[in-house]
């Protein structure tokens, strides 16, 4: 069946069950995973001045720490579950492309994703990142919601 499971997280609640979800999944199937997390740089239009670089660089740096850390947490559970892990912390401006591009290079059978993230509206709709996995990739998509 699916020997290769990628699981995004952005570290929110339901993220994290999604990654859970996913990890009994892959334990069941005797499947690999390969977790991974999205870190949105932020670009503010127009010139920047050096108080504002600074600003955006601990923005950045803080953003990496909450990435790696969800990562490792998520890893060491994973690891407890006896289920072989990846985890892969990227930065790219749009977080579905980003997804798509480690499944395909990673030759992922399976993508397991929590229905929306920090972003969500609510579990009513599908967040905007969900929606654009859906519509460009050309594997099997879990849901979590």
């Amino acid at each position: 069946m699916y020997k290769h499971i990628l699981i995004p997280t952005d570290g929110s609640d339901l993220a994290e069950r999604a990654v859970d979800q996913g990890l009994a999944l892959a334990q069941q199937l005797g499947a690999r995973v390969t977790l991974v997390s999205v870190i949105q740089p932020l670009h503010p239009p127009g010139g920047e001045s050096v108080q504002l670089r600074a600003t955006l660089a601990e923005y950045d740096n803080e953003q990496r720490r909450q990435t790696e850390s969800w990562l490792a947490q998520a890893g060491q559970r994973a690891q407890s579950s006896g289920v072989p892990c990846e985890v892969v912390a990227l930065t790219a401006m749009s977080p579905a492309e980003a997804i798509v591009k480690t499944a395909r290079e990673r030759q992922c059978d399976l993508i397991a994703i929590a229905s929306h993230g920090r972003s969500g509206l609510g579990a009513v709709l599908l967040g905007s990142v969900t929606q654009k996995v859906l519509a460009n990739i050309d594997l099997p998509v879990l849901v979590y919601r």
